[in-house]
């Protein structure tokens, strides 16, 4: 196979068709191959060390999946970063991750170059502007540089590796599970992803940030020889404008995006062509009942829920005819896992039976966190079986239900929150004798995060919330904060949160779905 795997196989075929488009570029399938494989040589120059790592923060431009379809190729690892984080929080994230160079645009930049020099990384690529500070190399270097991979390239596979907060408030990194962990070369890689993009053929449509595991899957699209079409900013008009422009056949979207769609007037929503879609993958968290069969009538049954995380990949999966037969469900397991229910002594429960919901994970699928032993462990809840922190059950005819959480994440617009975070940055505050973060229903959201503060002399509610996002990325802090006089505990002297979020729920289920 030609060494750019799926772009190499349709640049020879199809060169000046439509490869890659974003709000302000449109490259065919050849300058999408001479471009990744002058930025793989290019990547492979800075980045000799097997252990050594090329940062990419996650703007929604074409530059961030070439970047990323280059690390794949070159077996260079490369790291997706938010773009909203504070420059300390991305400072951690690069020395964790052993990363010795950052590739970003314009809107990061500066967030960038102070996190980048502060842990003595030098080279700093930025694309999207046309003079680059003094302190950055131009996209145009690398992009359209002499720089080659070498034919006889024989380096370890390296997926691309994201980071997701975690209960202790240090986000942790996990390598996307694209692929068993038994393929060992890059080559392999490539060649495997090149026949498995996921998803149908035909453009695929990038709508959320390229900083998460489901919009990056994106990646594997373009690998295989697929178009993709990135948008900038979303806008549920012009969602609907690309999907009839590009004649786009898949996307990931989160149950956020279906809502602001639906808001939209119904002769804006008549007025557009959906009926290139073939599969819409939703994921990040569950879909509101009423949402989703809205959405089914809409675009047609081409929604297929898929339940996992970057740690495990998808562990179930349920098409819009069996959603609408088994309303609420997840699906079924996706093979080689199986799903395991385990009642508070680690016992196993039979079919229709709520417990602790765990997913026996087969050689070559284990979670595992980079650099964190302790994380690794603590996703096993029994020898071989990992969760994902939720609660629930499985049918006799195999069909899966979450009904709670036992984790203290919250899932906000289908993005991971974990209340820690948030929590040890106000307790810093002086006005604060203590503080939890919760997540309560939020209408455009599913879940956002409610700081329920016992002060400990008069707070100003507009200054604690500034205090906090000026320490961390604004996506992480509250959207909404709470005086209370006491905070209640367990009898292990722990903050009962199920106890604290159950008043702003409308049933014993204190989850979003």
């Amino acid at each position: 196979m030609n060494r750019l795997a799926g772009i190499g196989a349709r640049a020879q075929q199809d060169p000046d068709g439509s490869a890659l488009v974003d709000d302000g570029t449109a490259l065919t399938w050849a300058e999408v191959a001479r471009q990744v494989d002058a930025i793989a040589g290019a990547m492979l120059d800075v980045a000799p060390g097997a252990d050594d790592r090329i940062a990419v923060i996650g703007e929604n431009l074409a530059p961030t999946l070439l970047a990323h379809a280059a690390g794949i190729l070159a077996g260079v690892g490369t790291v997706a970063v938010s773009r909203q984080l504070t420059a300390r929080e991305m400072a951690d994230q690069l020395v964790d991750a052993a990363v010795v160079a950052v590739v970003t645009g314009p809107a990061a930049l500066a967030v960038v170059t102070e996190a980048a020099l502060s842990v003595g990384i030098d080279t700093i690529v930025v694309h999207g502007v046309d003079e680059p500070p003094a302190s950055a190399i131009g996209w145009g270097v690398w992009s359209r540089g002499k720089h080659v991979i070498p034919g006889d390239l024989d380096r370890e596979a390296r997926p691309l590796l994201v980071y997701t907060s975690g209960t202790t408030g240090r986000a942790r990194g996990t390598q996307v599970r694209w692929a068993p962990s038994t393929i060992s070369t890059a080559r392999e890689y490539a060649e495997f992803l090149a026949g498995r993009s996921g998803f149908p053929p035909g453009p695929h449509l990038v709508v959320g940030p390229l900083q998460h595991n489901g919009p990056l899957t994106s990646v594997r699209h373009l690998l295989s020889g697929q178009p993709v079409v990135v948008l900038g900013k979303f806008d549920p008009e012009r969602v609907l404008t690309l999907i009839q422009q590009h004649r786009v056949t898949s996307s990931v979207m989160v149950p956020t995006h279906f809502s602001r769609l639906l808001s939209l007037p119904s002769g804006v929503r008549a007025g557009h062509d959906v009926s290139s879609l073939v599969n819409v993958v939703h994921t990040g968290s569950a879909c509101p009942a009423d949402v989703k069969r809205a959405m089914i009538q809409w675009f047609g049954p081409v929604l297929i829920e898929s339940y996992g995380g970057s740690e495990i990949g998808t562990v179930c999966r349920i098409t819009s005819q069996e959603w609408l037969e088994h309303p609420g469900s997840v699906g079924r397991v996706v093979p080689p896992f199986e799903a395991v229910v385990l009642d508070d002594d680690g016992h196993g429960l039979p079919p229709g039976e709520v417990g602790v919901l765990g997913f026996r994970t087969p050689p070559g699928r284990e979670v595992k966190y980079h650099g964190d032993e302790e994380k690794t462990r603590q996703a096993y809840i029994a020898p071989g079986v990992a969760t994902l922190g939720d609660v629930g059950l499985v049918t006799p005819d195999g069909f899966v239900y979450i009904t709670d959480r036992i984790s203290d994440m919250v899932l906000s617009g289908g993005v991971n929150l974990y209340p820690a975070e948030s929590e040890q940055v106000l307790t810093q505050h002086p006005d604060v004798a203590e503080v939890a973060v919760i997540g309560v229903p939020d209408r455009d959201l599913g879940e956002s995060l409610r700081a329920l503060v016992v002060p400990a002399r008069e707070v100003d509610i507009d200054e604690l919330a500034e205090f906090c996002r000026d320490r961390l990325a604004r996506y992480k802090c509250p959207k909404t904060y709470e005086l209370v006089a006491t905070l209640p505990r367990n009898a292990m002297g722990k903050l009962d949160k199920r106890a604290l979020r159950r008043p702003y729920w409308e049933s014993d289920r204190t989850i979003a779905g």
